[in-house]
Order: C-alpha cells, then structure tokens, then sequence
C-alpha cells in the first residue's frame, strides 16, 4: 500500500550494499543502518548510492556516528557531487522507537528525508522493500507523534547495472549459487538474439496492420486469411 509523495526508485547496487553490510555487521548486532544518497525532483527520489554507519542501539539507548556519517558523505562528494543526501535506511521488518530518533537526525541534514527498510532476514519469507515519510502527528500543546506513512517503490537500473543483475539472475539456476561472467562474444550473442525477438515482434505487429488493411477488419480479426492483392 502507498499514499500520496514521490515515489522512490532504488538501483541494483543499492540493495547489493546494504545486503552486504547486513552480512558484514558486527557481532551481535541485529541490524544495520546507513544513509541513503541520489537525487530528487518534483515527483521522484531516485536512490543510487548508499554508505553504512555505525551504531550501537539496545532496549534503552541508540548511539549513532554522526562524525563517522559526516565524513563519508564528505568523500563522496567528491566523486559524485551531483548525488546529495535523500535519507537513511535499516535492515529489519519493522519501524522500531529507535527509528525515530535516527530519522529526526537526518531531518536536519535532508528535507523530508525518506526511510527505506530492507527485510535482509526473510522475516516475511522474501526481502520486502518498502519507503517511508515521516509526519508528525498529536494535539496542538500536547506530546507530538511522529507516523511513516509508506510511499511506492519501484526498480530501475542503467545499462551498465544490467549486467550484473543479469549475472544474479543466472546464479538462481546454479546448484553452487555460483556463476562465471560471460564472455564479450557470448554478451553480443545474447544482444543479438534481443535485438531479433523485439524485431520479429515489430514484424508480427507491422503484418497484422497490413492484414487488417486489406481486408478491412481490425488487427488480428480472426475472420480467417485476407489476401492482400498486389
């Protein structure tokens, strides 16, 4: 379920790095936090980059390396200037009370800052995806709230990102879970054979346009074969 705000698009190294900080998270943790980086428009978050951060959180207390947090986001400013910090994410299944406070900190270093969880742990039997803005909420002059009202997510990835993901895909067939990269001749032989399934598509359309010319009958009338006279 989604409600009215930007939708969220997420890239393939997106959930590569936080699955990997997820596997690489320190002993005894249960989960792992970072900031999420991109780009944002009128009526999209585009989510292409993300860091980890340390933190130590338990039933009382989260501390959080904002210094650690800051540096970071400083190194990658310089190699990619364009991309700016659009929000944190947190592996789990739930928003916990910690969540708040972590997301009021970087509601001051991005405005309404999104919050992307990942189910790393297959809590739900899948890796669930979902986005989240915060609002606040309560009676004027009483204690304020704070509610995650979901967003919709969706995946894009570049040419260059396909490749990989492509190799994933391939991994699902393997008994080891493991695949080789393919060869260049062997990349340009299944470009190929893409390229000749979307022609022979084009022709199939492009025939049954002309089919129902002839005869006079929508596309793909099934009225039996027209002959299309000369």
């Amino acid at each position: 379920m989604s409600v009215y705000g930007p939708v969220v698009k997420i890239h393939p190294v997106v959930l590569a790095s936080i699955a990997d900080s997820y596997e690489r998270r320190n002993e005894g943790a249960s989960r792992v936090i970072g900031t999420l980086l991109g780009t944002i428009d009128k009526h999209t978050v585009e989510v292409t980059n993300c860091f980890s951060v340390p933190h130590n959180e338990s039933e009382d207390e989260v501390a959080v390396d904002m210094e650690f947090a800051k540096n970071m986001y400083e190194l990658h400013k310089k190699v990619s200037p364009s991309e700016v910090i659009i929000g944190w994410y947190a592996t789990g299944y739930d928003i916990t009370e910690h969540s708040v406070l972590i997301h009021e900190y970087y509601s001051r270093e991005a405005q309404n800052p999104i919050h992307l969880t990942v189910d790393t742990a297959l809590q739900s039997g899948k890796m669930n995806i979902r986005a989240y803005v915060s609002a606040q909420m309560g009676v004027p002059g009483k204690t304020v709230g704070v509610m995650f009202t979901p967003l919709t997510v969706k995946y894009i990835y570049y040419d260059t990102e396909r490749i990989g993901v492509d190799l994933l895909q391939r991994t699902r067939a393997s008994p080891s879970r493991t695949n080789g990269l393919t060869s260049d001749l062997e990349q340009v032989g299944g470009a190929a054979a893409r390229i000749q399934d979307m022609l022979t598509t084009v022709l199939a359309y492009i025939e049954d346009v002309l089919v129902s010319a002839a005869c006079g009958a929508p596309v793909q009338c099934g009225l039996g074969p027209c002959v299309i006279s000369q």
